[in-house]
Parts: C-alpha cells; structure tokens; sequence
C-alpha cells in the first residue's frame, strides 16, 4: 500500500464515536489514568536518572515506545493546549522593556535566520525524494518547516501525499526533540536567565486569573493567520502583564511540570503504530533527514553565534527544526534566553507560512516540473 492509499483509506474510516458519551465511559476514564501514570512514572524515573527535560522526554520515550508497540491510550482534552497556555505565560512575563529592545535589535538575525532554514530545508526535499521514492509535491511538502495539519493540507490539496508528509513531521519534530536537549547539554552550558519571571507572587488567584487570560487571548486568536496560538497568545498576554504592571505574577515551577508531563505525553502518543508499518521506506528516509536538519541547524547556529554574539545554545535551539513549543520550553527549563527562542521560531513559522507556495514554486522550477496554475 503506497502512502496516499493508506491516507485515503484512513479518511474513509467511520468518525469517532460521540466525544460526550466517550468521556463518560469508563474504559476511557481507566485509559487516562493508566496513560498519565504511566507519563508520571516515566518523569520521575528520568528525573532520577538526570535526564535533560525529564517530565517531557521521560513520558515522550515511554509513551512513544508503548504506542509503537500498539498499546492504546487515552489524552485529557486540552491537555497539550493548556500546557502551552502555561509555557507561553511564563515566557511571556520575562519581557521588560529592555528585553523587547534587545530581541527587536535581532530582527535582521531573525530574517537571515529564517531564509537559511528555508534553504536548508528545500535542499532536504531534493535527499528526501530519492530517499523515500516519493513525488516532488509530498517531498517539498514533507520537508517544509510549517506546521504538520497545514503542510499536509497543502500537499493533498497539490496532488501530495498526506500521510507520508505527517509521517516526515512526527519524526522531524519527535527526533529533534529527543535528541537537541541532550547535544545541548553535550556541547552547551546552561544559561543564568530565571527559571520564570523574576519577583511577582505565586499567589494562587493571581496565577488562576493569568491563565484564564492567556487562555481567552489564545481562543481569540485562534481563527487568525497567527502561528501557534496556544503559545504565542499567552506569550502576548504575558508581556502586557509584565511591562505594563498590571499586575505582579509568576507561574510556579509545579506548572511548568505539570506542562512538560502533558506535552511529552501527547508527542509520545502521536507514533501510530499502523501509520508507521504501513510507510517504513518514509519512515527511515524522514529518520536521515531529521538527523541532516540538525546538523544544518547546529551549522548554522555557529554563524549565528559569531554574528550575534548570543551564546550557541541559544543560537542552536533558535535554528532547530522543531515544533516552537518544545523549543521554548528547552530553553525555559535549561535557563536560557526563552524569549529570543521564541521570537526567533515566531518569525520562522510566520515567514514560511505565508510564502511557502512561493518558495515551492521556486523549487519546481528548480526540479524542471510544471507548476499547477493554483499556484
């Protein structure tokens, strides 16, 4: 079965039964317990082992390893939203005014940046096809630093295969988030910035109140071109509160725990079994290209370095072709420049978005294909 028969045999499965009546199941219920136990279980085991990010790559391993060998599992709704709500807060209070001078001296950084991982990643496409013998539309596609939904979407809509493209995604963001934390810690030193924003209370109502508004501003956002709302809008509602001083608040390091346990859960269980089995020539060409990615990123951030003088694991974790939520919380917990990181991944996602049709033109026509007038 080749890549877009199973995505299409996927799509013609029965939906889902009844979200209200699942949840009140209690098979479900026991599957949720057994599921965030087990993520429990796997932080606090790489915690005592001194694993980099233990609360996100413990559950990450274990769950992706349990979910590859076809166990089920069950995930809280929101689960990896709301932690993206508490990661983006606490980021998001960091900025003072001399912070948001600085990461905006970086813009021209931030440009050159994202037109290098454009590069890099449109060179991965040409290795990626012969690799995984696959079309030049899920190739480019696959490669693409978007997001999963949006770039597979695109690709079907082209002509592209749908699931070899998500396949190339969950191995790109998992194997960059497995591995980047540990070469981090391998070949860079932990930064001095605070773990969370530095003073302000813990204060139980006023830590509530925060997230309820950088829920609200990541709901509002969500309809808009904006990438990543989950993050970014509390990232937002995080730097009204900080510069403006609305209000003094810190988001307790539990949170952030709490954040890392759900994130790793719901990456761990993203490794579908079938998908994997039903596409193992993509699956071990997306294993090559996301070590090359890393590689390039690693690259690049020395370039970064010397032009910037930000120190390389800033430079690195800014290049790293992942999901910025991952990124971020690496930096957040290894007390690096969090918010550099994320305005960094912010202007990547932003720029790719919105010119990757232009960009996949270019590589057409670099390839000698014809390009569809919906282009």
């Amino acid at each position: 079965m080749d890549a877009k028969t199973f995505a299409d045999s996927r799509a013609r499965r029965p939906g889902p039964p009844d979200k209200s009546g699942r949840f009140r199941s209690p098979r479900w219920w026991g599957l949720v317990v057994l599921t965030y136990a087990a993520a429990v279980l796997a932080g606090v085991a790489a915690s005592f082992v001194n694993m980099p990010l233990p609360w996100m790559l413990g559950p990450f391993f274990v769950l992706a390893a349990f979910s590859v060998a076809g166990f089920e599992f069950a995930l809280v709704p929101l689960g990896r939203e709301l932690g993206q709500v508490a990661i983006g807060l606490a980021v998001g209070l960091r900025f003072t005014p001399a912070v948001l001078a600085a990461t905006a001296s970086l813009l021209p950084a931030m440009i050159g940046a994202t037109l290098y991982v454009i590069a890099f990643t449109m060179l991965a496409a040409f290795l990626f096809k012969p690799l995984a013998r696959v079309d030049d539309v899920t190739a480019f596609f696959a490669t693409a630093a978007g997001g999963v939904a949006d770039m597979a979407t695109v690709a079907k809509e082209h002509g592209g295969a749908p699931g070899s493209v998500a396949v190339v995604h969950a191995m790109r963001v998992s194997g960059v988030v497995a591995l980047v934390p540990f070469l981090v810690v391998l070949f860079g030193q932990p930064g001095s910035a605070p773990e969370m924003a530095a003073g302000g209370s813990s204060n139980l109502p006023l830590v509530l109140l925060a997230l309820v508004l950088g829920f609200l501003t990541a709901r509002l956002l969500k309809p808009t071109p904006l990438p990543n709302p989950w993050l970014v809008g509390p990232i937002f509602m995080g730097i009204v509160i900080g510069v403006s001083g609305l209000f003094e608040v810190r988001v307790p390091s539990s949170l952030i725990v709490i954040a890392q346990i759900m994130l790793g859960t719901w990456l761990g269980c993203q490794f579908r079994r079938d998908l994997l089995a039903a596409l193992p020539r993509v699956t071990s060409a997306a294993i090559v290209i996301s070590l090359f990615m890393i590689g390039c990123a690693a690259l690049g951030a020395l370039v970064l370095t010397a032009a910037t003088g930000l120190p390389f694991t800033t430079s690195f974790l800014s290049l790293a072709p992942a999901a910025v939520t991952e990124m971020v919380l690496t930096a957040q917990v290894m007390h690096l420049e969090a918010e550099i990181v994320t305005a960094f991944h912010v202007m990547r996602i932003a720029v790719v978005s919105s010119t990757v049709l232009l960009v996949f033109r270019l590589y057409s026509t670099l390839k000698g294909g014809r390009v569809g007038p919906s282009l």
